[in-house]
């Protein structure tokens, strides 16, 4: 089995060919192609960790669709001053669906 493991936005991630991954916003249009930076490749029972071997590792994945995470409500509170306030928070997201390692 091969797969991949790449860095996306602040996180890392393991792809394999065939899998939809939900990244950070990548600044790209619904239906192009990106490409995502190797980190690590396990290829059965060789795993290449090498910079120098990884640089020539491409993974490319195809955008799906942009979107807006799950809503996260703050609420902050101060007991007995009368303080409270209230924030929300929905990131912004992409869904990828990984079509080559190479």
């Amino acid at each position: 089995m091969v797969y991949a493991i790449v860095r996306a936005g602040g996180r890392q991630e393991k792809v394999s060919v065939g899998d939809h991954v939900t990244l950070d916003r990548v600044e790209a249009e619904a239906g192009s192609t990106i490409e995502l930076p190797a980190v690590m490749l396990v290829d059965g029972d060789e795993v290449t960790t090498s910079a120098d071997e990884l640089s020539k590792v491409t993974v490319t994945a195809e955008v799906q669709e942009n979107l807006r995470g799950k809503k996260i409500v703050i609420h902050k509170f101060k007991n007995k001053t009368g303080y409270h306030k209230r924030q929300g928070h929905r990131s912004e997201l992409t869904r990828v669906k990984v079509t080559s390692i190479a």
